[in-house]
């Protein structure tokens, strides 16, 4: 019989943009609205952002084929969106993305210093992400510089496909050496990444005020009415809590809290 684990937390994985740099997941929507803008076809912010977290390709299928922008393509383009133009609009996206990419890749406010603080409580630190091995390495160094360096850093392609499939927490848990499954966090502002960290059978924290939920700069965000940021927040608060989240937390610099509340869970008895 398998032994209960009740031991601490011992790996935290956590999202790229939105969680730990670009505030706001903003580098993703500006490209993907210039990308299909110069195919004549306007995407709102909302389209845009529908599914975020998933590898790019697949999110630029879901936008193509979701029924307004579809209708709108087929008026534009004069045929219906196939596969072909999926792969031309990513094509289109990865060079427009590469360019960006370093732009926005400031990480976020009190990121480095969590995640310092838990590393010294001997928690290991891994990553997934949305994009695609040439668009992570572009921030990797970036965010190196400004403090922040998982020890481990997982894309689709190194798994062979992205989110909600919990093929990149596996491949972190390997390569992080960590073990029992429910010894391990994820942390992402998605509900995708939700998804992601319950089909691979360990915890889910969701981020709400830094991503892709309310999809603002630090600074814009700043500059909204109170009720009107509480209102925002309490939107995002819940649909991460709707996907399933274990714990929702405002940004990773609120992260302890919220493992230590997971650890009294684990000590419990209690499984993701």
């Amino acid at each position: 019989m398998k032994q209960s684990y009740s031991g601490p937390v011992r790996a935290v994985i956590l999202d790229w943009a939105g969680t730990t740099v670009d505030h706001g997941s903003l580098a993703p929507v500006r490209v993907l609205q210039q990308v299909f803008a110069k195919r004549g076809v306007l995407i709102s912010e909302e389209e845009a952002r529908r599914d975020m977290g998933v590898l790019k390709i697949d999110h630029i299928r879901k936008i193509l084929l979701g029924s307004g922008v579809s209708a709108r393509w087929r008026d534009v383009v004069k045929h219906d969106p196939t596969e072909a133009d999926v792969e031309s609009l990513f094509a289109n996206f990865v060079p427009l993305q590469l360019e960006c990419l370093v732009k926005y890749s400031t990480v976020i406010d009190g990121v480095a210093a969590a995640v310092g603080r838990i590393r010294k409580r001997g928690i290991k630190i891994g990553s997934t992400t949305g994009y695609t091995r040439a668009m992570l390495e572009m921030i990797l160094q970036p965010a190196a510089a400004q403090g922040y360096a998982p020890h481990c850093a997982i894309t689709p392609d190194d798994v062979g496909a992205g989110r909600p499939f919990p093929w990149m927490i596996f491949a972190n848990a390997i390569r992080l050496r960590v073990e029992p499954l429910e010894a391990i966090v994820k942390i992402g502002d998605t509900p995708v990444d939700i998804e992601e960290g319950l089909r691979a059978g360990v915890w889910a924290i969701g981020v709400a005020r830094t991503g892709n939920m309310i999809g603002l700069s630090a600074e814009d965000f700043a500059a909204l009415a109170p009720a009107v940021q509480a209102g925002r927040l309490e939107n995002a608060r819940n649909a991460l809590l709707a996907a399933g989240a274990h714990k929702v937390i405002d940004a990773v610099a609120d992260c302890e809290s919220a493992i230590d509340a997971i650890e009294v869970r684990i000590h419990k008895g209690e499984r993701p």
